[in-house]
């Protein structure tokens, strides 16, 4: 059986290192911006234009009514008006997201990847997050910016990931922790400590080893 372990996290919490720790533990891949490729290369459309809304609103967009958000629930033609539209840009990576699952072991870094699997039996879903202290010095030591940069960064990241994720969920808080099967504090747990946590329970759910 393929299972897939999907991963929202806070800026700076460490969600992404987690995920690569459990690529390498699992042996399973783990896409996080590749998605993005995928989907420029299935499409055609040039991926610069996913970078643009890689978990993210364009500018006004979220001024629209959340009941608005992708009345068309699938992906349109090249030969239609909104082929490049977020709409349409995120439904690209929704169907590659929903393929993924269907066909490979594999980890999911955001993407609203836990709400597209949210009725799937093979999914893990695991929210990772930190007290911003943890965060800005993540940041900090990663990125070599100073304390209010890094305050900037994390205020800003996390708010258009949750305008994003809200958006395109008609209205869910993807801090909410019934959403996932795990919320897991990094800076109390431990990053490693996560990795170890995460696979304990795929074994719970699975019946796998580790």
């Amino acid at each position: 059986m393929n299972y897939v372990i999907t991963i929202a996290r806070g800026f700076g919490s460490g969600g992404k290192y987690i995920g690569k720790e459990l690529s390498k533990r699992l042996g399973i891949p783990c896409y996080d911006s590749k998605i993005l490729k995928i989907a420029s290369n299935a499409s055609g459309i040039n991926k610069n234009l996913f970078h643009q809304v890689d978990e993210r609103l364009r500018k006004n967009k979220f001024i629209k009514k959340l009941t608005q958000a992708s009345k068309r629930d699938y992906v349109v033609g090249p030969t239609e008006r909104q082929f490049t539209s977020d709409d349409n840009l995120y439904h690209i990576q929704k169907e590659i997201i929903e393929n993924l699952a269907d066909t490979q072991s594999c980890i999911i870094i955001g993407k609203c990847a836990n709400h597209i699997l949210r009725e799937r039996d093979n999914v893990v879903s695991v929210y990772i997050e930190a007290p911003r202290k943890d965060c800005v010095e993540s940041i900090k030591n990663l990125l070599g910016v100073t304390d209010e940069e890094a305050h900037s960064m994390i205020q800003k990241t996390d708010k258009y990931r949750a305008d994003y994720y809200e958006y395109y969920t008609r209205g869910e808080n993807w801090t909410n922790p019934v959403l996932y099967d795990m919320t897991l504090n990094s800076a109390r747990v431990g990053r490693d400590q996560c990795v170890d946590l995460i696979i304990d329970y795929l074994n719970i759910k699975f019946g796998m080893e580790k």
